[in-house]
């Protein structure tokens, strides 16, 4: 009854374990996008299997044999471990992102100079920095 709901959070847990141990590794690598699309398919057959499991009986997990109880004890022990360990290196990585886009942007403002100037009507000099133009590579 268990047997897949049990499957596919055993099967998440490697695969974020997998994914946090590259990533600390190094910041990118080819599958990064495929390990995202396996961790959404996961986590909807888990969200799934459990609602069936509950459209089945609302107490299905009281109704458990103890050995079971135990593997779906640990399964659910093992996925909370490492998609806590996974947040924070993804974490970790989007902030650095954020910080890299946000140095590049601000070394190409100074680069282009795209800071501009405008006299006013009563002799007033008001400065304005356009945003330099960047472009982002979208296969990462």
């Amino acid at each position: 009854m268990t047997a897949q709901l049990i499957d596919a959070m055993v099967s998440l847990t490697a695969l974020m374990e997998e994914e946090s141990e590259r990533l600390a590794r190094t910041p990118r690598f080819p599958e990064l996008g495929e390990i995202a699309n396996a961790k959404l398919r996961l986590t909807g057959r888990i969200e799934a299997e459990i609602a069936r499991l509950k459209r089945s009986s609302e107490d299905w997990a009281e109704t458990l044999d103890e050995e079971t109880r135990a593997q779906l004890a640990e399964a659910s022990r093992n996925l909370r471990d490492a998609s806590a360990v996974n947040a924070e290196i993804l974490s970790r990585q989007i902030e650095l992102s954020s910080d890299m886009m946000a140095a590049i942007a601000s070394e190409a403002q100074r680069l282009t100079g795209s800071r501009s100037t405008t006299y006013g009507a009563w002799g007033g000099m008001a400065g304005v920095e356009a945003p330099a133009p960047i472009s982002i590579n979208a296969r990462l």
